[in-house]
Parts: structure tokens; C-alpha cells; sequence
């Protein structure tokens, strides 16, 4: 069985929702008013029924009377318009309201959106994409049957109620009391049952989340599962997890689907006894036929609409545990910035820092590049250490290179140097300033990155090289991919820079994926360049090619690279070797030679790079 989890606070999330409804109040208020026609409709439909036998239907069975057939006529014409009324308020309330809900999901989408651009790398690292999406996709579409459907199926439910529990008991409180006994019994119903099925709602919600971010992990890794065989293993845990979705949503809907049957029901025993006691009244000349049969249209009219939320209950529930989940993405902390340092271009258009002064002043400094390293110790988890106290310097224009073992921290240092995360001990300096006091992105439009993991966008390969400078002509994107080495490539495409690339550029091979990213740092053409394995899905014919333009691109740049072929460091102005978060020796290709330690061992082949 699993266990179920309860809304952590229903009202709260009931309220936020509301607030999003609420920048329509004016047509909130044409859907109340429309209600309350089809609401009044209904129930001045059924008020003419005691007239009908009363008046017309008792009198005409003692003989025919043709001016009592002609009112008789006159009224059902009334009735007929009195019911159109209603259905047209009906249809009214229910396109204002799709309205409303498709532009109340559009603003939870667009806030959840920007949320997420706004959050930090660490909670990608640590929360699956299809986690994420199902946020987007399933909650968001919970919501929608909420928003659509049952809000206006609640408050045309409450004005009916309350308005034909005046009217009954107008008519007759003996038989008013016996509904507000089985009222009573309703609601202790619903709030048994409906309180077991939403907290297994929530339950189904999570599990669905894990479910999507199991499938879109297995489609993304389909090679890696395929090479090792690993299909049975990945049936397994697929199994394990659809199973803990089926019970969860087997236990949701089994409270649910109950609910109705049984609130069907009372309505049901709640009819005959209220027919049974109202012949009583009718032979012993209390109420009138008309009456009891007025009434017991009302009681049909009292309890259709609780049962009809009682079958929307489920959808309310999943609503509600999927709109807690959405709150929680836009609720997750910002990245934190801080900064007041940010970049410019002076009249030449060349990069400068902005220093603003309390006392009103700026002034601009030109970036350099020049990049410090102070006894900084990190670990992305606080107990476990991945650097440990590292000081380096760069100077501006210095190549520095990067070597070491898998887990050594040579990426973490590329993660802190653009303030993907922040140091909590030691400081890093960029051009004499503390990065904490640079605006992020200002300090990121300073760098360009090549990772290892290339990513493209389902767009045309010049808009992908465009993406690291939106600002770049046609002639700039091109001249970037011949200094990168993809121009060659590129035009050898059906369409050449205008061909479009899908599914992360699948249509080319891996090392031309990694070529455009290269070609993308070009384009962008900052003060800091940060190469992670960038040339590592490139083979050794293809490096050769773009050696020269990479030399070209790095001239007059502070770059960090970080390789596994040691042949692409050999020029560095320095190698810093990294082992278990310290740098073990330091110093240029021929002065690490001459030490003839870890470096040289790397170096001649007596140990390798893991």
C-alpha cells in the first residue's frame, strides 16, 4: 500500500490560485451574474410546478374549461422562456469561464517560466527534467480541469443550494428538517472520504513526476542503455515506479469514484422520505399535491448539486496537489546576485567596468581579464570537500591549463569562476574585484564557455553561433566559424548556414556539434575564455584543423582550458594539476617535465588520466 501525503496547506494554495483569477474580476462578476440567472432560471422553473397542478392541472381533471387551457398554455409558454434564459446564462458562464482559466494557465506558466530561468544551476543538477516538465504538462493540466470546470460548477452549486433551502423552507419546514438531517449525513460523507482521496491525490501527482523523469532520463541515455544491455534492468526500475504510480492513482480514484455512487444514493433515500412524509401532509390537508410536488422537485434541485461536486471531487483533489507542485517551482530561491560592478563598452565599443561611488561618481575600468584564485575551499555538498584552499592566478592574456584525474575539480573551478555556484570560504578576484560585487550576468557576458556537453537549439546553425552575441551581423557569424574551423563543414550542408538542426543537432556528428560551440565562444568574442574538453569529441585530424583557429581566438584572452590530451596544454603559460581538490604541482609544460612527478608521469605515459 502507499502511503498516502496530504496538501500541505490547501487554503493557502486555494488562495494563491484564487489571486490568479483575480486580475478578472469584472468578468468574474459577468460569470456570478450569469449564475445567478441560470441558478434563479431553475428554480423559478420549479416554482411554477405547484401552480401547474394546483391552479390548472386539479381543475381541469373535474371538466374541461377552455379558458383555464388557454392561461394553462400561456404559463408553459412562460416556463419555456424562463428555462431558455437559464440555458443561455449557463452557456455564457461556461465560455467566460474557459477564458479565464486559459489565461490564468498562461500567467502560471509564463511566472514558472521566469522562475526558472532565474534558478540557480544547482537545482538543475539536483532535479530531473522530466520532473520538471511534468510540472508544465501534468499539474498545469490538473489545474485547467479545476479552473474550467469546478469553480463554476462550486458557486453555481452554492447559489442553488442556498437559494432553494430558502425556498423550501418557504413551502414547508417539516420537510425542510428532514433535508437538513440528510444534509448532515452528506457532508460527513464527503469529508471522510474526500480526505482520504486527496492526500493519495498527492501522492499520484509525485509519482508521476518521478515517472516522467525516469522516461525522459531513459530516452535521453537510449545508446548507453542499448551498448550495456541494460534493458531488463531498465524495465525493472521503470516497473517499480509504474507500479508506485498505478496504487497511488488506484487508491485516489477508489475514494473518489465511491464518492459519487454513495452521495447518488443518499440523494436517492433523501427523495423517498421526503415523499413518504409529504403524502402524510398532503392526506392529512397540511400541504396541497402542488406543494409536495414543487417540493420534491427542490429536493432533487438541493441535492443534484452536491452531488455533482462530489463527483468533481476527484479532479479538485489532483488540482490541488498539482498547483502546490507548480507553487513550489515558482516559490524555489532565485540565484542570488548581490552585485553592483557591471560591464559596458566605451566609445570604441571595447569592454569596461563600471564602478559606481556612493558619492555619485563613475568611473570605467577597462576589463583585462586578470582572474585570482584566494585560498578558496568549496563542495557542492557542505560535508564532502572538492576544493580544497586553491590559490592560482591568471594574468590577463595567460593561457592556464587544467589537468588531472575524473573528480579531481578542475570543472568546479570553470563553475565558480562564472558564479554558477558561490565560494563560501576564499575569495576570486576578476580584474582586482571581488566577483561577488559583479552583477552575474554582467560577468558572464565577460566569458564564453565550451563545455564537453555541446548544446544546440532547434533553430538554423547562424543562429546557433549567433546565440553567444544576439548582436552579430551575417559576416561576424561566419567569420567566427572559419576561425573556429566549422565554415567548412557548415556549407557542405543542404542548406548551409540556414539549414535547420533538430533534437539537439542529432543531423550532425558530434565533434560538428562541438565545432559550433567553438564557433559560438568566437562569435562572442569576450575577454575570458573557458575551454572544458572542448576539442574532445574532435579527432585528430579534424584538432589539427582547428589548432590555428583556436590560437587565433585565444590570442590577447585569459583562457582556462581543461584537457584530457595533454598535447593541447602543451603551450600554456601554466599547468596547475589537480588531485583530490589540490593543486599537487604547478608551472610551464618543460618545468613540470623537469620535476618528473605526477605531470611527467601523465605526460610519458607511466600513469593515466581516469
Amino acid at each position: 500500500m502507499v502511503a498516502p501525503q496530504k496538501v500541505e496547506n490547501p487554503g493557502k494554495t486555494i488562495k494563491r490560485l484564487m489571486s490568479y483569477m483575480g486580475k478578472y474580476k469584472g468578468l468574474l462578476g459577468l460569470v456570478v451574474l450569469f449564475i445567478l440567472m441560470s441558478s434563479g432560471a431553475q428554480i423559478l422553473g420549479t416554482s411554477f410546478l405547484q401552480r401547474l397542478i394546483d391552479d390548472y392541472l386539479t381543475p381541469l381533471l373535474q371538466g374541461y374549461d377552455a379558458q383555464l387551457l388557454a392561461q394553462l398554455a400561456k404559463v408553459l409558454g412562460v416556463m419555456l422562456g424562463i428555462y431558455l434564459i437559464g440555458a443561455a446564462g449557463t452557456y455564457l458562464y461556461s465560455r467566460i469561464m474557459l477564458t479565464i482559466s486559459t489565461d490564468t494557465l498562461y500567467n502560471l506558466r509564463v511566472d514558472m517560466f521566469n522562475r526558472m530561468e532565474d534558478l540557480p544551476i544547482r537545482y538543475f543538477d539536483r532535479t530531473t527534467h522530466g520532473e520538471i516538465m511534468s510540472r508544465y504538462t501534468n499539474d498545469t493540466d490538473a489545474v485547467r480541469q479545476l479552473l474550467s470546470n469546478s469553480i463554476a460548477s462550486f458557486i453555481s452549486s452554492a447559489i442553488t443550494v442556498i437559494s432553494v433551502f430558502c425556498v423550501m423552507l418557504y413551502y414547508s419546514w417539516h420537510l425542510t428538517l428532514i433535508v437538513v438531517a440528510m444534509l448532515v449525513v452528506m457532508l460527513k460523507v464527503v469529508s471522510v472520504i474526500g480526505g482520504r482521496s486527496g492526500a493519495y491525490f498527492v501522492k499520484q501527482q509525485r509519482s508521476l513526476g518521478k515517472l516522467n523523469g525516469y522516461i525522459e532520463e531513459l530516452i535521453e541515455g537510449q545508446k548507453v542503455v542499448k551498448v550495456f544491455c541494460h534493458e531488463d534492468q531498465s524495465k525493472a526500475a521503470f516497473d517499480l515506479l509504474n507500479e508506485e504510480m498505478c496504487q497511488a492513482s488506484t487508491n485516489a480514484n477508489t475514494f473518489a469514484n465511491i464518492l459519487m455512487p454513495i452521495m447518488g444514493n443518499l440523494s436517492h433515500v433523501l427523495y423517498a422520505i421526503v415523499a413518504i412524509a409529504g403524502g402524510v401532509l398532503s392526506i392529512s390537508g397540511v400541504l396541497s399535491l402542488g406543494t409536495v410536488v414543487a417540493f420534491l422537485q427542490y429536493t432533487r434541485s438541493f441535492s443534484q448539486p452536491i452531488t455533482q461536486v462530489s463527483q468533481q471531487f476527484n479532479s479538485v483533489l489532483a488540482a490541488l496537489a498539482g498547483a502546490e507542485r507548480i507553487f513550489k517551482l515558482i516559490d524555489e530561491p532565485v540565484e542570488e546576485d548581490g552585485g553592483y560592478v557591471t560591464l559596458e563598452k566605451d566609445q570604441q565599443g571595447m569592454p569596461v567596468w563600471r564602478h559606481p561611488h556612493h558619492d555619485g561618481t563613475v568611473t570605467y575600468t577597462p576589463v583585462q581579464g586578470g582572474v585570482v584564485f584566494s585560498n578558496v575551499t568549496f563542495g557542492y555538498d557542505p560535508d564532502k570537500v572538492v576544493l580544497d584552499d586553491i590559490s592560482l592566478y591568471a594574468k590577463p592574456g595567460q593561457k592556464i591549463a587544467f589537468v588531472g584525474s575524473t573528480g579531481a575539480g578542475k570543472t568546479t573551478i570553470t563553475n565558480l569562476i562564472n558564479r554558477f555556484y558561490d565560494v563560501p570560504d576564499g575569495k576570486i578576484r576578476y580584474d582586482g574585484i571581488n566577483i561577488c560585487k559583479i552583477k552575474k550576468p554582467d560577468l558572464r557576458r565577460s566569458m564564453a564557455m565550451v563545455l564537453q556537453d555541446t548544446h544546440l537549439f532547434t533553430d538554423t546553425v547562424r543562429e546557433n553561433i549567433r546565440y553567444g552575441n544576439l548582436e552579430a551581423t551575417d559576416q561576424q557569424v561566419e567569420d567566427a566559424a572559419k576561425r573556429s574551423g566549422a565554415d567548412g563543414f557548415i556549407r557542405r550542408l543542404p542548406q548551409g548556414y540556414d539549414t535547420i538542426l533538430t533534437a539537439d543537432g542529432s543531423n550532425l556528428s558530434q565533434g560538428q556539434r562541438q565545432l559550433l560551440a567553438i564557433a559560438r565562444a568566437a562569435v562572442a568574442d569576450p575577454p575570458v575564455l573557458v575551454l572544458d574538453e572542448a576539442t574532445s569529441s574532435i579527432d585528430t585530424r579534424t584538432e589539427a584543423l582547428v589548432e590555428k583557429g583556436m590560437d587565433q581566438l585565444m590570442e590577447g584572452r585569459t583562457v582556462f582550458v581543461i584537457a584530457h590530451r595533454l598535447s593541447t596544454v602543451r603551450n600554456a603559460n601554466a599547468i596547475m594539476v589537480l588531485e583530490h581538490g589540490k593543486i599537487i604541482e604547478r608551472g610551464s609544460h618543460e618545468d613540470l617535465l623537469a620535476q618528473k612527478g605526477k605531470y611527467y608521469q601523465l605526460y610519458t605515459g607511466a600513469f593515466e588520466l581516469t
